[in-house]
Formats: structure tokens, C-alpha cells, sequence
């Protein structure tokens, strides 16, 4: 199998709404698909052309414990660095702001939505940057301001001669 990749996930929030509300408000998704009848909305990343890239089905059901088995993570990938300055004062601002990392390849901000369903919005380092990370799964502190200064004005996996 080859081209495998994700096209487009699909969570259950406790309160369909306040889902919608904190995805479009604070992470500027555009609504695709508003489907009340089934207790449903489907969601356009910004900048996407994918029909939809988040699906949103209201349940009367629990939250699981963190921790219990199931989803994690979704993450969404920023083309430039800079980004990330903007999204992490837009979650903090709302309070969803929940952690951030440097990962050795990604500069990762993590958050969670109104039910709890955890995200990270990222960046990820030009390959030829990753160094001795590049086979390990690291979590470093982020100092933010010093890797935009440092990566400013290069796009998402575009080569670099820092190697």
C-alpha cells in the first residue's frame, strides 16, 4: 500500500455547539456540512480544499478517562512557524492551551476542545534538521520566539543548509 494518509477524522463531543463554536471561533475552521438533523457538523481546516477534514457527532455518552484506550491525538500541521505564535495566544485566550514541546523534527502546541478531545497544532523542521531525532520520539522544552526567529520565512519540510 502505498500514499496511505489521513484524510479526515471524526470525533463525539458532548456538546455538539460549544464543538462547533470553539472550532470555528478559535481554530478558524469553516463549517462544510451542517447536519443538526443527525447531530452532526463537518469542518473545513483553513486553507484545506478537502471537502471536510473534522466531523463532529454530538453523544449523550461520557467522557472517557484520560488515559483509557482510544484516540490520544489529532494533530494539524502549520506551513509556516509563525503560525504557531497566533495559535498558541488563540488557545490560551480561550483557555485550551494545554502543553507545548519541542520534539527534535516538530515544534508541537497541544490543546484540548470543549469535551475534552485533545489536538496539537505543529510545524514540522526541514528533514535535513532533524539530526540525531530523526528515528527518536523526544520531548524537549519549547522556547517558541527562538525557533520562529530561527525558522522564519522557511515552509514546512523545505530544505535547509543549517543540515
Amino acid at each position: 500500500m502505498t500514499g496511505l494518509k489521513l484524510n479526515h477524522a471524526v470525533l463525539f463531543v458532548t456538546d455538539l455547539e460549544a464543538a462547533l463554536d470553539f472550532y470555528v471561533k478559535v481554530l478558524g475552521f469553516t463549517v462544510a456540512a451542517d447536519e443538526r438533523q443527525m447531530n452532526a457538523a463537518f469542518l473545513r481546516a483553513p486553507g484545506s480544499e478537502n471537502h471536510h477534514d473534522l466531523g463532529l457527532f454530538g453523544t449523550r455518552g461520557p467522557k472517557p478517562p484520560r488515559g483509557s484506550a482510544g484516540l490520544y491525538h489529532l494533530a494539524w500541521e502549520v506551513d509556516d512557524i509563525s503560525d504557531l505564535a497566533t495559535v498558541r495566544d488563540t488557545l490560551s485566550a480561550s483557555g485550551a492551551l494545554t502543553g507545548q514541546s519541542h520534539h527534535g523534527a516538530t515544534i508541537s502546541l497541544y490543546g484540548a476542545d470543549p469535551s475534552g478531545n485533545e489536538f496539537e497544532i505543529m510545524w514540522m523542521l526541514p528533514k535535513e534538521a532533524w539530526g540525531e531525532y530523526a528515528d527518536k520520539g523526544v520531548v524537549m522544552p519549547l522556547d517558541l520566539q527562538a525557533e520562529i526567529e530561527r525558522w522564519s520565512g522557511r515552509q514546512t519540510g523545505e530544505a535547509t543548509s543549517e543540515g
